[in-house]
C-alpha cells in the first residue's frame, strides 16, 4: 500500500508540476520500462452541446494527434462516449513507452510551436466561451502480461466498431491484485476464445476510487458485443474459472464502471 502510494504521489507531482523531463520519474520506470510495459494517459473532456464539439474535433484532429505522434505518442484513440454518465463526453487515450513520457505530455506540448498555433482556438478560448466543461485524467500502466496496447483489426480500415471500457474497483488492495492475476492468468485467455477482441489492460496508477483495473474491449457492433458477453458468461471454461477458491472466497470486485464508446472518424484506435 505504502509502495503504491508513494509511486503515485512521484508521478503526480510530476505530471501535475507540468515540468521538463525529471529523474523524479525513474523510480517509477525501473524494471517496467526493461519489461516494455505501456503506460497509458486517459483523459476525459466533459463539453456542453454546442460550439464545443467543434472545437474539441478540430483541436484533438489538427494540432493534439499530429502532436502526440510527433513526440512518437501513437496510436492515439477519441472516443465519443454513447453509453455512460456525464454525456456529452470525449475520451483520449495516449500510449507511451516509459512513465516519463505520458507524464510530461503537456510540457512537451507546450514546447511545440506547431501544436500551439494549429490549437490556438482551443488553447486561447475566453472563458466566457471555454473549450470545454472539465477535463479527468488517469494514470494506467499496462499489465506484465499484456504489455502494449493491440489496434483492432477494423482499425486500419476506418471500419464500423465499438468499445467497451471497464472499470474493476477492488474493496481492497488483496482483492485488487487477486483481481489482476485472475484477468492475467486466465480469464483474458476465455475472453480470446469466445471471440473478444482485447485492445489493453492496465491498473491505475493515478486517478479515483483506488485501487481499480481498466481495460477496452472492442466488437463490431452492440449486437455481438451482447452475444459475446452472453457465450462467456455460459461457458464452462468461465463458470471453473471464476469458481476456483482463490477467486471465489469473497467479492474481490466491489464496483464496475462500464462505458460504451464509439471511435471518432479520425480515431487511431
Amino acid at each position: 500500500m505504502e509502495r503504491r502510494k508513494f509511486l503515485a504521489s512521484t508521478l503526480a507531482a510530476s505530471a501535475l508540476a507540468v515540468t521538463a523531463p525529471a529523474s523524479a520519474l525513474e523510480a517509477a520506470q525501473g524494471n517496467m520500462t526493461a519489461k516494455g510495459r505501456e503506460f497509458y494517459q486517459l483523459r476525459r473532456y466533459h463539453i456542453n452541446a454546442g460550439p464545443q464539439r467543434k472545437l474539441c474535433d478540430d483541436f484533438f484532429r489538427d494540432a493534439l494527434i499530429p502532436a502526440l505522434n510527433r513526440m512518437s505518442i501513437s496510436p492515439v484513440g477519441v472516443f465519443d462516449l454513447t453509453i455512460g454518465p456525464d454525456t456529452p463526453s470525449i475520451y483520449v487515450l495516449m500510449p507511451g513507452a516509459s512513465a516519463e513520457t505520458v507524464a510530461t505530455i503537456e510540457a512537451r506540448l507546450n514546447q511545440d510551436a506547431e501544436y500551439t498555433k494549429t490549437g490556438a482556438a482551443f488553447l486561447t478560448a475566453p472563458a466566457k466561451e471555454p473549450a470545454f466543461d472539465r477535463m479527468d485524467s488517469t494514470f494506467l500502466q499496462a499489465f506484465e502480461k499484456w504489455p502494449s496496447l493491440v489496434l483492432p483489426k477494423a482499425a486500419a480500415s476506418h471500419g464500423t466498431r465499438v468499445f467497451e471500457l471497464r472499470i474493476y474497483e477492488g474493496a481492497t488492495d488483496q482483492d485488487h491484485r487477486r483481481k489482476v492475476e485472475m484477468m492475467q492468468s486466465g480469464e483474458a485467455d476465455i475472453f480470446a476464445k469466445n471471440g473478444f477482441e482485447q485492445i489493453f489492460y492496465s491498473e491505475t496508477l493515478i486517478g479515483p476510487r483506488l485501487p481499480n483495473l481498466t481495460y477496452m474491449l472492442c466488437f463490431d457492433s452492440l449486437a455481438t458485443r451482447d452475444k459475446q458477453w452472453a457465450a462467456f458468461r455460459a461457458s464452462d471454461d468461465w463458470k471453473s474459472y471464476s469458481t476456483q477458491p482463490k477467486y471465489a472466497f469473497e467479492p474481490i470486485v466491489s464496483n464496475i464502471t462500464n462505458l460504451i464508446l464509439t471511435p471518432t472518424a479520425y480515431s487511431q484506435i
